[in-house]
């Protein structure tokens, strides 16, 4: 018996070059996803960092001006592995 599309889980990733979102959708309606601040739109920027590890949105950009070399921000590709 086929699955329905009512039991599928959609996820969508925005990655915009300033911001981006996520979102589930397991039928309706569709949730969009909020970081760890509540925001539901996440600053498009990445750093890694000796003590922290790697950090993303918000908490990359607040550290931006202390660490320029390992910060990344407005890629409009950046390649992943989830593995």
């Amino acid at each position: 018996m086929a699955a329905s599309h009512d039991d599928e889980t959609v996820i969508d990733i925005d990655l915009g070059m300033t911001h981006s979102c996520a979102a589930v959708c397991r039928g309706n309606p569709t949730e969009i996803i909020a970081d760890d601040q509540g925001k539901h739109l996440t600053p498009s920027c990445v750093a890694f960092t000796a003590t922290a590890g790697v950090l993303v949105g918000e908490a990359a950009v607040n550290q931006a001006t202390l660490n320029p070399a390992n910060t990344i921000f407005g890629k409009n590709t950046l390649h992943a592995c989830i593995c």
